[in-house]
């Protein structure tokens, strides 16, 4: 890719995702091979190289490479119920690569991208017991620290709080706030939008830059639990 600078996706981007949606099969994607390098990899593996910086800042020991930062499109039927070969998605994801399996036990952020909508966001996906014992301990001992920073850096950007939450409560004494927090075996945060022309220049790159820069606290909270 001799031009690593993102300069935004086009229409033949999401295109090239519908059309894959209607013919998710070998011949029609090897024909087509070459609008999902010009699209869809070519531009991602820019976005990882233009966001690379930032990411750094947030923490050198971030895996940062275009080729292990993206996802594949090819599809691992071995173990999918779906035997679709390929996904009509992609994502890249920073990640401390501190395990040979991915999010285990360690926070990263990541985006999504698929057709209709893009996701930006931040957690915990598979961590242990003991990393969210950890994570509920840290928030009970500062709940006002905790409160401050999430709300400005999480609800007030539009994320929302997501994970598998235990079907018996665990009993503490915080308030209506920090339930969604305190109630998961794990946790990560996230917010979806709609396909819009932000997509189509550089200013996307900018507009994750600043999501994953005012991230950066939660971020430094979540490591930090999972090295208790």
């Amino acid at each position: 890719m001799k031009n690593i600078s993102f300069k935004g996706f086009t229409p033949k981007t999401f295109q090239f995702f519908n059309d894959l949606k209607e013919n998710n099969y070998k011949e029609w994607f090897d024909t087509n091979k070459h609008i999902y390098e010009k699209e869809l990899l070519d531009p991602l593996k820019a976005l990882v190289t233009t966001l690379s910086p930032t990411m750094y800042n947030i923490d050198p020991a971030m895996e940062l490479r275009p080729h292990r930062a993206l996802s594949r499109i090819y599809r691992d039927v071995r173990f999918s119920k779906n035997k679709d070969p390929y996904k009509d998605f992609m994502w890249m994801a920073f990640q401390v690569p501190v395990t040979r399996e991915e999010w285990k036990d360690y926070p990263g952020y990541f985006m999504e991208l698929t057709a209709d909508s893009y996701t930006l966001g931040l957690g915990l996906f598979q961590p242990k017991k003991k990393v969210m014992d950890n994570l509920r301990e840290e928030i009970s001992l500062n709940p006002t620290e905790f409160q401050e920073n999430t709300q400005s850096s999480v609800f007030d950007r539009g994320y929302i709080v997501y994970g598998e939450e235990y079907k018996r409560p665990i009993a503490n004494e915080l308030s209506e706030y920090f339930q969604p927090w305190i109630q998961r075996k794990g946790i990560w945060v996230a917010k979806t939008k709609p396909i819009g022309e932000e997509l189509y220049s550089a200013d996307f790159a900018t507009l994750i830059k600043e999501d994953f820069e005012a991230l950066e606290w939660l971020y430094n909270f979540m490591k930090d639990v999972t090295e208790l």
